[in-house]
C-alpha cells in the first residue's frame, strides 16, 4: 500500500463517519482510527505513525493508535462447533451482487471454505468475501447496506 492510498482512505474518513480502518497484506499492517481531536490517526505494524494530513500534533495521537492496535480482541466468545466469517475488510456489506439477484447464501445454506457468502465495498471495489470455513450458515449476522468493520462478524456458521 503505498502513501497515495492511505491520503485517499484518510480523505474518505474525514469525509464520512467512519471512526476505523484496518488493512492487512502479506506481512504489511495498516490501521487508521479517528483521533480524540477528529482528525485520523495512522499506525503500521513497523512501528510507523503517519501523521494524517494537516495535523500537526500526530505525536501525542500516536500512544492512543498504538494502544488502539494491542486493544482488546477477544472479547467475542467462542462457541465450540461454530465458525465465524468475519470481515476481512471496512466498507458496505452487500448479500448479494446485484439489487436483483438472490442473496449468495440464507439460514441453512451449506457453505465450503470457497463458497461466496457477500461482497463487501470498499472503495469502490466490490469485493467478494469466501466462507473459508465449512458448514451450515445458522445466523446472518448483517443488514445489507449495512457499514462494517475490520473482524466483524458477519455470519454465524455450524462447523460440519
Amino acid at each position: 500500500m503505498d502513501l497515495k492510498q492511505i491520503k485517499q482512505i484518510i480523505e474518505l474518513m474525514k469525509r464520512s463517519e467512519l471512526s476505523e480502518f484496518a488493512v492487512e497484506e502479506e506481512g504489511f499492517k495498516l490501521k487508521i482510527r479517528r483521533g480524540h481531536n477528529g482528525m485520523p490517526v495512522v499506525s503500521s505494524s513497523g512501528g510507523l505513525v503517519v501523521p494524517a494530513p494537516e495535523t500537526t500534533a500526530a505525536t501525542p495521537a500516536a500512544p492512543a493508535a498504538a494502544a488502539a492496535v494491542a486493544g482488546p480482541v477477544g472479547a467475542d466468545k467462542e462457541e465450540p462447533g461454530v465458525a465465524y466469517i468475519k470481515a476481512p475488510m471496512v466498507g458496505t456489506f452487500y448479500r448479494a451482487p446485484s439489487p436483483e439477484s438472490p442473496p449468495f447464501v440464507e439460514v441453512s445454506a451449506k457453505v465450503v471454505e470457497n463458497s461466496v457468502v457477500c461482497i463487501i465495498e470498499a472503495m469502490k471495489i466490490m469485493n467478494e468475501i469466501q466462507a473459508e470455513a465449512k458448514g451450515t450458515v445458522i445466523e446472518i449476522l448483517v443488514e445489507n447496506g449495512q457499514p462494517v468493520e475490520y473482524g466483524q462478524r458477519l455470519f454465524k456458521i455450524k462447523q460440519g
